[in-house]
């Protein structure tokens, strides 16, 4: 049984099911994915490359697990990325001052650059994405996903 929600097999599905707003963003979500995932393959990098670079470039140096609750990255996750980025000469690692027991991640010179080609990448993404939607609907759009975001993420009372 096949889970993959293509443009002919969901045609296919009942009206119902097609209207579903959860069915539409999942679908629409899982596209919008697949876009972001090839066009930084072909750059030969990864989403999670670009999470930790733009981080770094939004809040500046972090130390690892910082840089975990920044961009959702699992903690075990993060030291194999980084070794990644770092052979790359993307980022780099040096002791904290203030604690010599941890490193502090920093986006080297080649980093910035590389995010810059990166940025270029996700905003076409982006576009195509929305190429349906005027600029006054994108940001209506975007500014719906999230209040919708917002009130599921919200601390239970």
């Amino acid at each position: 049984m096949s889970h993959d929600m293509t443009d002919a097999g969901d045609q296919a599905a009942p009206a119902r099911l097609r209207g579903l707003p959860s069915r539409l963003l999942a679908h629409v979500a899982m596209q919008a994915d697949r876009l972001v995932s090839d066009r930084l393959a072909r750059a030969d990098a990864r989403k999670w490359h670009y999470a930790v670079l733009v981080a770094l470039r939004e809040s500046g140096p972090a130390s690892q697990a910082e840089l975990s609750r920044r961009t959702g990255i699992y903690r075990s996750d993060m030291v194999a990325l980084l070794n990644e980025l770092a052979e790359r000469d993307l980022v780099e690692r040096a002791p904290d001052p203030a604690d010599r027991r941890r490193n502090v991640i920093s986006m080297t010179e080649r980093g910035r650059d590389r995010l810059t080609r990166l940025d270029g990448l996700v905003d076409a993404v982006q576009d195509e994405v929305l190429a349906p939607l005027s600029e006054a609907e994108r940001d209506q759009l975007v500014g719906l996903l999230a209040r919708l975001r917002d009130h599921h993420t919200r601390p239970s009372q």
